[in-house]
């Protein structure tokens, strides 16, 4: 950057820190309150600064784009996938040449994942980070991937990459400084002379993998202490209580901003503080580390917006989104809807919505300037997190019915369609989590398998449907790579040694090109969800009220089978979303009176419906209703 650009950009950054600075001193403080806050925030500051100066000026641009317009994310236009870039390019190049793929399904958001340089060997599916800085190599080069999200700029497409926020790999410079006898950088760690501490923590501990890495702390021979594993004994837990660790996660956040980075997935962010006697999840300084990380990322890059991966209970995981019964505070713009997701698959197996109403009207509301990621499964598997409390008041029992939907996917509960398979089943606990494609988990595998055309069509309807509510939900509705096809389980995972003991790798297929060519198809699987999905997200990005920053409640149909949910935004009114998850038909009770008119419109279908009447829907039936078909137009496309 030229002096005179960087003259120019200091007012920017005067007024960016202004904007912060009292919010993010008071966070420091209670942070670290011995510490002396306004001198940690000049050294954020700085850093901040710093990067904001080397920012490239087409990026620079886009941070004024979305300081003008800081709700684009919202927009019903907005369309996710997600994929691992390996599996669906081949490398950074090969992700670039099948972009126009992604335009053709009406995809405006890319997750790609495991893009940053892992440690070499077992690394967790790419999570066990080495460098932050450099691309895994068998991708390509950080000038491969600054092309490559270039490209997707130029498509209208928003970048989404990972940032591994709770530990990094054992083979991280830091972690061979520490082992090598840095005391600093021995200090980025949670590491211990002697079981004594450790020890202490695993009386309130749970284990994330029990049967993969049990335990959390892992002897290091090297350095001839105990360090903090949480996920598995080659991924060291950062010591967020040393500032100087937060320092460096901003300097990296901002260094992958600097690359056109549009959303940073903060993973594990959940678990990045530690307290005795608790079980170091959603600790109240984990959210002030995340809030202060979103103030100076805002200073340096306003482009750039964090999405929590925090796969919590209900009551946590609006937090992340920074609902607090007291107040909103800026924190995250993204968070996963993982109740959503649990819900539905709950709906879809017991054929009832009773729990899927209690659950989602017992969430809080979040804050209107952020917004969901919905989806119906993703690249892990599916903990059925099914709350006590949720359960009790329709009658349930929590463990019963957790049970019930883990032997229910795993295909052995009678008159079950779905093939998934158990992932980190724990004996002591009960606890069973499950993997498996959505054509597994919806019966298309085993209609394919059996040559049951009536499952088969009942398959590609459970489909339709989880995926057509999380795109009416509310936020980004987000669609796992192969999804869109119906691909099938991948079981050769179990022919590779460095994956058969994770049965996650079942849902993680490679991209199948071929089954891509069936879409145009209509005849076959492949082409009838993808032209089944494309419909959807079409119509969805036509209506304006399906844009995030309303309210979303669930109401009663009237029909324990039918799903209400009553969305509305100040500017576009109502949207009523109604879905049957039964294959049978079934009456739903009049909608009542639209604000407009006497009569709600059926974005998907056109047809119009008085609102005294009541319906009828067909099995695994969707219905968009909004108050005036003149609301359905196509908004002009977001100047990003």
């Amino acid at each position: 950057m030229s002096e005179a650009q960087a003259l120019e950009i200091q007012p920017e950054l005067r007024r960016r820190t202004a904007q912060v600075a009292d919010d993010a001193t008071a966070t420091l403080g209670a942070l670290y309150p011995d510490a002396n806050a306004a001198t940690l925030f000049a050294r954020l500051v700085d850093v901040a600064a710093r990067s904001a100066t080397n920012r490239p000026e087409s990026l620079r641009r886009r941070d004024l784009a979305a300081e003008l317009r800081p709700d684009w994310f919202q927009s019903p236009g907005m369309i996710g996938y997600v994929a691992y870039a390996d599996r669906f390019g081949g490398d950074l190049a090969g992700v670039e040449k099948r972009l126009d793929y992604l335009v053709e399904l009406g995809v405006t958001y890319v997750h790609l994942m495991s893009v940053l340089r892992p440690r070499a060997g077992e690394n967790d599916g790419g999570y066990a980070i080495a460098d932050y800085r450099d691309v895994d190599p068998s991708l390509g080069t950080v000038d491969d991937l600054r092309a490559l999200v270039a490209s997707m700029h130029d498509r209208s497409m928003a970048v989404c990459l990972d940032l591994v926020m709770n530990h990094t790999a054992d083979t991280h410079t830091w972690a061979l400084a520490a082992r090598d006898g840095d005391e600093a950088k021995r200090a980025y760690y949670l590491t211990f002379p002697d079981r004594a501490e450790p020890d202490r923590f695993e009386r309130t501990l749970p284990e994330v993998f029990p049967t993969l890495a049990p335990g959390n702390f892992t002897w290091d021979e090297g350095m001839g202490r105990w360090v903090w594993t949480t996920f598995n004994a080659f991924q060291w837990d950062l010591n967020y209580a040393n500032p100087e660790v937060l320092i460096e996660m901003l300097d990296t956040m901002c260094f992958l901003a600097n690359l056109g980075v549009d959303v940073l997935r903060l993973d594990a962010v959940a678990f990045t503080w530690k307290r005795v006697g608790t079980d170091c999840q959603n600790l109240p300084e984990a959210h002030l580390i995340a809030q202060v990380l979103r103030a100076l990322l805002f200073v340096a890059a306003p482009a750039t917006i964090l999405q929590a991966e925090a796969i919590v209970g209900p009551d946590d995981l609006v937090q992340y989104l920074g609902a607090y019964k007291a107040r909103h505070r800026r924190e995250c713009e993204l968070a996963y809807h993982n109740q959503l997701m649990v819900l539905g698959w709950s709906a879809l197996a017991e054929q009832s919505v009773r729990l899927t109403t209690q659950a989602l009207n017992r969430m809080q509301q979040i804050p209107t300037w952020t917004s969901w990621c919905t989806y119906v499964r993703c690249h892990d598997d599916i903990g059925w997190a099914v709350t006590d409390e949720d359960a009790d008041r329709v009658g349930l029992s929590g463990p019963a019915h957790r049970r019930f939907l883990a032997e229910f996917y795993r295909g052995v509960y009678p008159f079950s369609y779905a093939e998934g398979v158990a992932f980190s089943a724990n004996a002591t606990t009960g606890d069973e989590r499950t993997s498996g494609t959505t054509a597994a988990l919806t019966g298309i595998d085993r209609a394919r398998r059996t040559g049951d055309l009536l499952l088969l069509d009942l398959g590609v309807r459970r489909m339709l449907l989880l995926h057509g509510l999380a795109l009416s939900f509310g936020g980004i509705p987000l669609i796992y790579m192969g999804d869109e096809l119906a691909l099938a389980n991948d079981l050769t995972y179990a022919d590779d040694p460095a994956r058969a003991e994770d049965s996650r790798w079942i849902h993680r297929p490679v991209m199948d090109w071929s089954a891509a060519d069936r879409r145009i198809d209509r005849t076959t699987v492949e082409g009838r969800v993808f032209e089944g999905l494309t419909r959807l997200i079409r119509r969805r990005t036509a209506t304006p009220a399906l844009r995030s920053g309303g309210t979303t409640e669930a109401f009663s149909t009237g029909n324990d089978r039918v799903l209400g949910v009553r969305r509305w935004h100040p500017d576009h009114g109502p949207v009523l979303i109604v879905a049957s998850f039964s294959p049978e038909t079934n009456a739903v009770a009049p909608l009542g009176r639209p604000p407009i008119g006497d009569a709600w419109f059926d974005v998907l279908s056109g047809e119009r419906v008085p609102g005294d009447e009541p319906l009828s829907l067909g099995g695994y039936a969707l219905r968009w209703y909004t108050a005036d078909p003149h609301h359905t137009v196509i908004p002009a496309p977001a100047d990003r």
